[in-house]
């Protein structure tokens, strides 16, 4: 007869993760990378500015003996540095790049047109010496050969 239990287990249930969105969705070419980097390096330098004009102050007029005589000051500056330094502030300046983008874009398509506006006003000025050389000033030259 028929048991009531039956021998086939059920395949165990996995959790799919669904992938989290990421915070950066594009990879981003070496000189994208380079200007993170930029962006990056200038806000820590924002934040510790303080500190860096303190060193540089102290450093000012000073070669060898800088290491030396600003050593408090270095010490600050680098503390500061480190404390700002982080993956988080990395994060943060990705994210202000990403976020530059479209203006970034509208800048290069206005150069794109100026250097198409410029292209067509010396091509203009240049062919207009051109033509009238073809056109052939004949009465000045004519008068000047006299």
């Amino acid at each position: 007869m028929a048991s009531t239990s039956s021998s086939v287990v059920p395949p165990p249930v996995t959790a799919t993760s669904t992938p989290l969105p990421s915070r950066n969705p594009l990879p981003l070419s070496a000189s994208q990378e380079g200007q993170v980097r930029e962006l990056y390096y200038k806000r820590v330098r924002t934040k510790c500015a303080d500190e860096v004009r303190d060193f540089a102050s102290c450093a000012t007029h000073r070669t060898f003996s800088a290491t030396f005589a600003c050593r408090s000051q270095r010490h600050a500056m680098n503390k500061c540095m480190n404390l700002y330094a982080t993956r988080e502030e990395q994060d943060a300046a990705r994210e202000e790049w990403f976020s530059s983008m479209d203006k970034r874009r509208e800048e290069r398509e206005e150069k794109e047109r100026k250097r198409v506006r410029d292209e067509v006003f010396w091509k203009d000025w240049w062919d207009k010496d051109k033509k009238t050389k073809e056109l052939g000033d004949v009465p000045a030259a004519a008068e000047s050969n006299k």
